[in-house]
């Protein structure tokens, strides 16, 4: 059961279906950031791509989330689920789908999904016994429990005792299935250290989960059986399927699958793997659909070295970050300072040094002088020049024309925080380059071809740097090709077409001869700690 993706010029990239317990927090954020990186890159590449996120609204957490507010489930899952949307816009995610699981057209898809694998006879009545994480909608295994029968995921919540009949899946049938596709596509998922603890995982033998509850109200019911509940995980990895619906389409398993199956790449957080890497392949393989190329598991985020938890009190909150110091600071931070798959840390004074550092100092006064000086010898044009002029052994050209092949290679991988630090390499060798050249002293010695072919290297070199960067920072990213006379917005996705197509874009030695340049200004403002 391989992914046969049907076209190389469309890219689907989901991001979870997040929780709506409570308020969207950092590491969903963190989550979603590089999903909208990974689909402005392939954009950039010149696929169709579909950016799929939203909410998981169903399950007994959120019925008693909701009797705490005195809201209906409806009515607080709504709430949060608008948060959602909110902390997306503020920082910049370019989303093409918005799934909810509340939606009634989940509800048709998830009812045909299910009595598919009813039919295969994968689904059986069945008695549960175990202890129950409401937190994790999850039955632990005892040996996982922490002292006094604590979740180990939710330390300061007692897991509760169950004994009563569900609805089972049938994984245990699909061991030996799951073990094949993991050998035959060591790709399926990443990083390697995920992989790892899946293989361990399903080594252990593999025990059928219960996918329905009694006693619930808050969800689809059984289409065979209106007294027993959906479980949240049969329900909620469906929403990657519904999210493929047109809006017009009837909303059916082959209308949904008939364009965007399967997915390119899931997105999650380690926290979730299990379910992503294990039980969803499983369900898929039942239902005979095709399974998603890749799985990717990123780490989890502390503050200032600890573990973020409301006990501890040491929360983040992103919609408080992101209107303190911008969208584009926040993704440019989380990307570079952590190796994606890696747990990382958020430190707001490191965060300020990084970003005045990098982005005031380096590739900002890079822009912003090279520009005066273009403006003050060159009477404000692109230097009268060509790649072709300058020479081979120009440090900053040998740099930039192999510069698209790596960050192409590092985005591809998830390796934001190669990519940055490749591109970063090139804007600091600009910056030694003009001050070894030093052009006010050519100016001033009457050698204007030289200050030319320095002048339109560094311009050339901050473009090329502003291009690869704009998956991650494209606000800035546009603010610099604006000020080197290009009219592209990379926050415009109509727009990214062969204009912006990475075959030109990303190449050293696009920038146009005598092309009028815009007003310098500054691209990132000096922050200072709060």
């Amino acid at each position: 059961m391989s992914a046969n993706h049907t076209s190389k010029n469309s890219f689907a990239i989901t991001t979870p279906l997040y929780y709506v317990n409570d308020v969207p927090h950092i590491g969903s954020a963190y989550t979603t950031m590089a999903a909208d990186v990974v689909a402005r890159f392939e954009r950039l590449r010149g696929k169709s791509v579909l950016l799929i996120t939203g909410t998981d609204e169903h399950g007994q957490k959120i019925q008693r989330t909701a009797e705490t507010k005195g809201l209906s489930p409806q009515a607080h899952s709504d709430e949060i689920a608008a948060g959602f949307d909110v902390l997306w816009q503020k920082l910049n995610i370019q989303y093409d789908r918005f799934i909810r699981t509340t939606n009634s057209r989940h509800q048709a898809i998830v009812k045909e999904f299910f009595l598919r694998v009813w039919e295969k006879n994968d689904i059986y009545l069945g008695q549960q016994k175990g202890w129950y994480c409401v937190s994790c909608e999850e039955f632990k295994e005892e040996r996982d429990l922490l002292e006094g029968h604590h979740c180990p995921l939710h330390p300061n919540k007692e897991v509760e005792w169950r004994d009563e009949q569900n609805y089972f899946f049938r994984l245990s049938k699909y061991q030996s299935q799951l073990e094949d596709l993991y050998r035959q596509q060591p790709d399926f998922i990443q990083p390697e250290i995920r992989r790892n603890e899946v293989l361990s995982f399903v080594s252990q033998g593999l025990q059928d989960f219960s996918i329905s509850r009694v006693n619930l109200d808050w969800g689809f019911p059984i289409p065979v059986d209106p007294s027993h509940t959906i479980y949240v995980w049969f329900d909620a990895l469906l929403g990657y399927v519904t999210a493929l619906l047109e809006p017009d389409s009837e909303p059916t398993l082959e209308n949904a699958l008939s364009k965007w199956w399967p997915i390119n790449m899931h997105l999650i957080g380690k926290d979730i793997l299990r379910f992503h890497a294990v039980y969803w392949p499983a369900m898929l393989m039942s239902a005979d659909l095709p399974l998603p190329a890749r799985i990717f598991g990123h780490g989890f985020l502390t503050k200032d070295g600890r573990k973020i938890s409301k006990t501890v009190g040491n929360t983040i909150d992103p919609i408080a970050l992101v209107e303190r110091y911008g969208a584009e600071a926040i993704r440019y931070y989380f990307l570079k300072e952590i190796e994606f798959g890696q747990d990382g840390d958020f430190n707001e004074t490191r965060f300020i040094n990084i970003l005045n550092a990098d982005l005031a100092n380096d590739l900002g006064n890079l822009l912003n002088r090279t520009m005066n000086m273009a403006k003050k010898y060159c009477n404000g044009i692109v230097p009268d020049c060509s790649a072709e002029n300058i020479p081979a052994d120009n440090t900053i050209k040998a740099i930039g024309l192999s510069l698209g092949d790596r960050v192409a290679q590092a985005y591809e991988s998830l390796a934001f925080s190669d990519a940055i630090a490749d591109i970063f390499t090139l804007i600091r060798a600009s910056n030694k380059f003009i001050d070894d050249q030093a052009p006010w002293t050519l100016y001033k010695q009457g050698q204007q071809q030289a200050v030319e072919q320095v002048l339109y290297a560094v311009l050339e070199s901050v473009r090329l740097a502003a291009y690869l960067l704009s998956p991650i920072i494209p606000t800035i990213s546009s603010d610099i090709y604006q000020q080197l006379g290009f009219s592209i917005d990379f926050n415009n996705k109509t727009l990214i077409d062969v204009s912006a197509a990475f075959s030109a874009h990303a190449t050293w030695g696009t920038l146009t001869a005598r092309q009028a340049l815009g007003e310098a200004r500054p691209v990132f403002p000096r922050l200072e700690l709060p």
